[in-house]
């Protein structure tokens, strides 16, 4: 079985920062490309930001570009999330997700649909 677990989710207020984690199990972790996503009230699930297999690509949704960063670290089968100056907009549960196919880009994963989700982690936002 493959679980991706996230932490790290809570409340701040506008402005603050907060770093989520995904730890991975039960799969090759450091062949799949990674990414974040996010749920808002009322809203469509969207695609947040996403690293490539390696590290060494990374792509984000243009709400988010020059506010969080995405990282990884294979060894610890561990996925960050990095996220300052944050909005209330960006109120949401967050997922981390694996690519449904191995060694592909950052870029890959915000067009292709991800096979492995977590249970998610709630971000709240304060104004």
């Amino acid at each position: 079985q493959v679980q991706l677990v996230e932490s790290g989710g809570g409340l701040v207020q506008a402005g603050g920062s907060l770093r989520l984690s995904c730890a991975a199990s039960g799969w090759s972790f450091r062949t799949y490309a990674m990414g974040w996503f996010r749920q808002a009230p009322g809203k469509e699930r969207e695609f947040v930001a996403a690293i490539g297999w390696s590290g060494s690509s990374t792509y984000y949704a243009d709400s988010v570009k020059g506010r969080f960063s995405i990282s990884r670290d294979n060894p610890k089968n561990t996925v960050y999330l990095q996220m300052n100056s944050l909005k209330p907009e960006d109120t949401a549960n967050s997922y981390c997700a694996a690519h449904s196919i191995p060694f592909t880009s950052a870029q890959a994963m915000g067009v292709s649909s991800p096979k492995d989700w977590g249970q998610g982690t709630q971000v709240t936002v304060s104004s």
